[in-house]
């Protein structure tokens, strides 16, 4: 059987969406090729500390994250010779994803109509804060302004406090997530067609559906969705409770579990009144439930409750910090977290793939590489350039 050929992409984004999205596709296989602008490279890789590595292959944690299983490649885009090779490699790529502000890539003419009339299967794909249309569209997006505009920071905090963000880029990962299922899909229709599209993913369209139940509400119901802090404005009791020595996670999702959760607390009765007998009264009546309930789990540590709940089928957890939940057994039992070793022979952890795929594991393959690291080797490979030819490049700065 013969072996099935390597998905080619050709990268053009930097920060978070766009190399989330290509990150995964290196994941599961594909021969990504990250064009940098030479010198500096992707903004991400000045984006510390901390630092993975020393000296001359030290690459910030950020940018570590997010460009494991990715080729290097350095080329001047502001040069008619580096967007001369740009092309080149696009017409023998099955992808090209890029971010940058709308219309840079037709000005550079690295558009999708104009490849796609010499490379009529590439699937193209742009990463951008408002979508290629709209009143918006060439305005910049950064994650923390689309978590404000989309209504994500609205609706978290406490109900009585400031709107917050959520701690990390969530908009950005989504946009990634997002985008890496359009571009499958794609290609899906591709080996049916014979033809690739263009793939247009906002950050600010993509914010907005993750708000799914709560943009829901807002669209079908008649208030104005609101913060609850740790709570949730469609289920009671789902939010953190102050046990006796620090707080922890509850989530009932049923009545069911609600009345084991009350046998749990020795409270029975609170099962048994009307107020609570079903999740749409619990809601109405919050406010008369959670105050016994937060009475009785200040009465024993934690862990009593957590083991209690999980003993009755009903989810509750720690509320951990980062390290402690990057130490937790069930990382180890996945395989969560690897070692990747550096071009100065150091190691260095990081979180890998998350899906487990049975006859093609998702595995690391190349460390995140170092600027232009693979410039040279690329250009022998793809476009057969000799020594000659790579250097003279580099002498005249399209590199």
């Amino acid at each position: 059987m013969s072996a099935i050929p390597q998905l080619r992409v050709l990268d053009f984004t930097r920060v978070l969406a766009g190399p989330v999205c290509t990150m995964l596709l290196g994941d599961y296989g594909a021969d990504v090729i990250k064009v940098e602008r030479p010198g500096r490279g992707d903004d991400t890789r000045h984006w510390g500390p901390p630092w993975a590595g020393g000296g001359a292959v030290r690459l910030s944690a950020y940018f570590f994250c997010v460009n494991r299983n990715k080729r290097s490649l350095t080329l001047n885009l502001r040069m008619a010779e580096g967007r001369e090779l740009a092309r080149r490699l696009a017409l023998q790529s099955d992808v090209l994803i890029e971010n940058f502000r709308v219309g840079q890539m037709a000005a550079w003419g690295l558009d999708y109509e104009t490849l796609a009339g010499e490379n009529p299967g590439l699937v193209y794909c742009s990463i951008s804060g408002y979508g290629q249309a709209g009143p918006r569209a060439r305005e910049p997006g950064y994650d923390s302004v689309i978590q404000a505009q989309s209504g994500l920071m609205a609706i978290t905090g406490e109900a009585d406090g400031a709107p917050v963000k959520i701690g990390v880029a969530l908009s950005d990962v989504i946009t990634g997530l997002y985008a890496t299922t359009a571009i499958q899909a794609a290609l899906l229709q591709r080996e049916r067609s014979g033809r690739g599209q263009y793939v247009d993913v906002a950050l600010f369209d993509s914010q907005l559906a993750a708000m799914v139940n709560i943009a829901s509400n807002a669209l079908i119901g008649d208030a104005e969705p609101g913060r609850y802090g740790n709570a949730h404005p469609s289920i009671v009791p789902y939010q953190t409770f102050q046990a006796a020595d620090r707080s922890f996670s509850l989530a009932v999702g049923n009545d069911r579990q609600f009345a084991r959760l009350c046998a749990i607390v020795g409270r029975e009765e609170l099962a048994a009144d009307p107020r609570f007998a079903d999740n749409p009264s619990r809601v109405k009546h919050r406010e008369a439930l959670i105050p016994p309930l937060a009475a009785a789990f200040s009465a024993a540590p934690a862990q009593r409750w957590i083991d209690a709940a999980l003993a009755a089928g009903i989810p509750a957890g720690p509320i951990n910090s980062v390290g402690e939940a990057l130490a937790d057994p069930q990382v180890g039992a996945r395989g969560l977290v690897q070692d990747v070793t550096l071009g100065d022979g150091s190691v260095a952890p990081m979180v890998g793939p998350v899906a487990q795929l049975s006859a093609a594991p998702a595995t690391i393959r190349l460390a995140p590489p170092t600027l232009g690291r693979h410039t040279e080797e690329v250009l022998r490979e793809r476009l057969g350039l000799n020594d000659d030819e790579v250097t003279d490049l580099r002498r005249r700065g399209a590199l």
